[in-house]
Formats: C-alpha cells, structure tokens, sequence
C-alpha cells in the first residue's frame, strides 16, 4: 500500500505492506533514488513481515520543501525519520539501510538504541577503509579545492547517464537491472527545484564522517545482531567497507555478491532469502 502522513507540515510518502502483528522491517532508502529500490524486496518479504520504507523530504514522493523552507541536512532529515517512527507507532524493528539510509539510520540507532531489534546493512558505510573508486575521486577534488573539477561532477550527477551509471557500473547481467528505476530517478530530479535540494544534501554528507567513531561505539556497545549483504563492485563503498564491520560485532553475518551500488536490482530474492533466516535465529 502507498500511503502518506503529516509531519511538520510535511507530506511524508511511504509503502507499507505485510501484517502489523509481523516482525517489523525499516527500511530507509539511498541516493539519488527513494522506496522505490525496495519495492521488489519489500515484495517477497510482505508475506512473514510487516515492511516500511519511507521517502525522505525532497525525495520520491514526499514534499518537496525549498532549502529556505527545511534544512536538507542529515541530521534534519534523520529528526524527520525520528517524528516518522513514531507517528507508526514502531517500537522494535529490524533496520535495513543502504547508502544515504546508513548515515540516517546510524543517527537514529545511537539517539535510541532500544528501538533497533537487528540491522541490515547494504552498502552503507561507518569505516573510513570503506571508500571506493568514486568516494576516493570526490574526497581529492574537495581537499585540493577543485571548485572546477566538482561542480563537473557533480552535473554529471544528476545527468541522466550519471544515474545510470550508477545503477549499471559493476553489475553482474546489467539486464537485470530495470531501466525504469534510474528513470524514475532522473524524473524525479527533473521537478522544480529539486537538483537544488539533491546537491545540498549531496555537500552535506561530510558531516558524517566526523560521527564514525560514536556509530562504531554504538556497534560495539549495543551489539546488534547484524547482517551484511554487500555488492563488492560498488565503486562508492568497497568491499573492506562490508569487512569492517565484523571488526566490532559480535553477531554479524557477512554476504558479499558480484554487484555494484544497487546490487538489489540483481539479488533482491536471494537477499530476501538470507533475511529470513538472519530473523529466524
């Protein structure tokens, strides 16, 4: 089901599917995408789980607030996802978070550890061993002050062939991945205003770094049962980025598939299979 709530006078969209008394799934989406990539996964899971997955302010369906209006920020996005949880009433829940979805769903796990039953990571980072090809190439460009070099970048981010890029670079069978998913991205992009709102949250995303150290002590001290399921060819996020994990968990599963960046347009049953049985124990 596609529905809608209020939050600060934000329309905020999500799905929702599955039975509520289920165990219940989070999941919180990447860039530059929204729900929308978990729609397959959601899918085959609905039927042992009750399953959410929001779309953030400025993303997918959701209001689209201009940058005077809301502070497109992680730590703002991350207080809306807050309001969010509680609006559903969600008390204990499993956390699937994947690029963007992992600096917001780290936030909320270290303010209210009580909340997060187990996580599931995908290709979201809190190691600094974790960058790839692309991360590497934007970390240079802001240290040596690139104005040139990033602003190139970061049209081609929000190009048609840049979102495709994404989705399609490290692949197994690019025919499995859906065209209509980067499309519907780069719709979306195409609204008033909303490049605008997707690059400013884009140039906030070094606030997080400095919050890697508190999301490892929270790994560390709450222990959360975790599983990670990781596409090793994701030239954001590499593979030590999965590994490291492991370094302060004690229940921690690790799965690495021969995928890129959005490795769930490939994987998403096989993932939805470890799931099950990462739930189960």
């Amino acid at each position: 089901m596609n529905k809608t709530i209020e939050i600060d006078g934000l329309s905020i969209f999500y799905r929702e599917a599955g039975i509520q008394n289920k165990e219940t799934i989070l999941f919180l989406h990447g860039n530059p995408t929204s729900s929308h990539m978990y729609k397959e996964l959601m899918n085959l899971l609905k039927d042992k789980y009750h399953v959410i997955a929001p779309d953030y302010p400025g993303f997918g369906f959701s209001s689209r607030p201009s940058i005077s209006e809301y502070e497109y920020s992680f730590d703002s996005i991350s207080d809306t996802m807050n309001q969010f949880i509680d609006k559903l009433k969600l008390t204990n829940f499993y956390l699937f978070v994947q690029d963007y979805g992992g600096p917001i769903g780290f936030r909320i796990a270290t303010k209210r550890p009580e909340l997060i039953k187990g996580l599931i990571i995908q290709n979201a980072n809190v190691y600094a061993e974790g960058f790839g090809e692309w991360a590497m190439e934007i970390g240079g460009y802001i240290q040596n002050n690139d104005v040139e070099k990033m602003n190139a970048y970061k049209k081609h981010l929000v190009s048609l062939e840049g979102l495709k890029e994404q989705y399609i670079t490290g692949a197994k069978d690019v025919s499995l991945i859906d065209p209509s998913s980067y499309y519907l991205d780069y719709a979306f992009l195409q609204r008033p205003g909303v490049k605008e709102l997707f690059l400013t949250l884009f140039d906030n995303y070094g606030t997080n770094f400095e919050k890697y150290k508190e999301w490892q002590n929270y790994l560390r001290t709450h222990q959360p049962p975790t599983l990670v399921v990781w596409g090793t060819n994701d030239k954001f996020f590499s593979k030590p980025g999965g590994e490291a994990y492991a370094k302060d968990l004690n229940d921690v599963e690790l799965h690495f598939f021969d995928g890129g960046h959005f490795m769930l347009e490939e994987y998403s049953s096989e993932v939805a299979q470890l799931i099950k049985k990462f739930t189960s124990k």
